[in-house]
């Protein structure tokens, strides 16, 4: 994953493995934060990220005309903020990956799942407040 550093705008890529940690800029040697957003994923993406993350893995698998989903995207981003370097909260768009949704037979949305260690740990249809999403990454 490619990641701009905000001191002085170089583009740092940052494996999958170290999206949790803190790091340093290649360029300017300022520290960069654990990834503390939600990352929107690709099949590509998600895969790497599943595979190789040492922490928790919260998936959100979305839709733009699902509106339990919209209300649920302020929470999910809280979360990621929240969790910074204790989870990486990944975002699905099931319309634009609709091959990642069949794999995981999503059919209801929002639908959640925690992956540890590559595995699905949990999963959960329907939108949930934040308090109850952190409980399923601890």
């Amino acid at each position: 994953m490619i990641r701009t550093c905000p001191s002085c705008g170089a583009k740092n890529r940052i494996p999958a493995n170290h999206l949790a940690d803190k790091g340093r800029c290649g360029s300017c040697k300022s520290e960069l934060a654990p990834v503390n957003h939600p990352i929107e994923a690709d099949e590509a993406l998600f895969d790497e990220v599943v595979k190789a993350a040492r922490v928790p893995v919260l998936v959100d698998f979305w839709a733009e005309w699902c509106g339990p989903c919209r209300m649920a995207a302020p929470e999910v981003s809280a979360l990621a903020s929240e969790m910074a370097g204790r989870a990486v909260v990944l975002k699905v768009n099931t319309e634009a990956h609709p091959q990642l949704a069949g794999r995981y037979r999503i059919q209801g949305i929002p639908n959640f799942m925690v992956f540890r260690h590559g595995q699905v740990a949990f999963q959960q249809a329907g939108a949930a407040p934040r308090s109850q999403m952190r409980s399923w990454l601890a």
